[in-house]
């Protein structure tokens, strides 16, 4: 992003807070509901996502899934919810941070406050990526742009010989 002939490298809180979010809703997940502030497309990331999301009181963030081959973390800014951390709950708030690794478990966050939960949400932009969505026995594969998605049941493993 430019600012005059400059690029823009820095946002001070005002900026960020002038910043119009943008409303999403998952994909797979119609509870899935939140308010997004792309704060690395503001000042030109390309590899790496950083978000300010807003969740809305009784909503998730987003559907539960785990990623096999992007990392990503959240820290919460303000708010109160509930993580999903594999088969573990765990309440959240002010910061509060998580980290989710590759191939590490499945996760999701739910605001169950009157309040906005509102977190900095970063993570990689790569290519491709798996993600299984266990609760709807669905996997979805990113490659270039497009995106597959798939039921669980309908996935067969090839094995091939070793040379």
């Amino acid at each position: 992003m430019l600012k005059g002939d400059m690029e823009v490298m820095y946002l001070s809180a005002n900026e960020i807070e002038q910043l119009e979010g943008v409303e999403k809703q998952h994909f797979l997940n119609p509870e899935a509901l939140r308010i997004n502030k792309s704060l690395g497309d503001a000042v030109g990331l390309r590899n790496l996502g950083v978000h300010q999301v807003l969740v809305p009181a009784g909503h998730y963030s987003t559907e539960y899934h785990v990623h096999y081959y992007e990392e990503e973390c959240i820290y919460i800014l303000s708010g109160t919810g509930v993580a999903t951390l594999g088969d573990q709950q765990q309440r959240i708030g002010p910061g509060d941070f998580i980290g989710c690794p590759i191939n590490g478990q499945a996760h999701d966050m739910f605001n169950d406050g009157t309040e906005p939960l509102v977190c900095l949400v970063i993570g990689q932009r790569l290519e491709q990526d798996v993600t299984d969505y266990p609760k709807l026995g669905k996997r979805l594969s990113r490659n270039s742009g497009e995106w597959t998605v798939v039921e669980h049941a309908a996935i067969t493993t090839v094995r091939r010989k070793k040379a």
